[in-house]
């Protein structure tokens, strides 16, 4: 899954804030509740638009970008 078919960023939906792809769920509300505790089964309870495959999607897009050698820390 490519992430054009996870992030969406347009101006009409949100005013621009990432969201997920067919939602107007801000990305950054999955990574508020994974860091609060919240597991990604009561995300997706809450969040009832976003598509389990999507948040998986996501999070494993955000982990290579984040473990990858080319990312530069300063």
């Amino acid at each position: 899954m490519g992430l054009n078919n996870i992030i969406t960023i347009d101006k009409e939906i949100m005013g621009g804030w990432p969201v997920s792809t067919g939602t107007r769920v801000p990305v950054e509300s999955l990574f508020d509740y994974l860091e609060a505790g919240i597991s990604l089964d009561e995300f997706i309870e809450q969040f009832l638009s976003v598509i389990r495959k999507q948040a998986i999607a996501l999070l494993d897009a955000a982990n290579k970008i984040m473990t990858s050698k080319n990312t530069k820390t300063s």
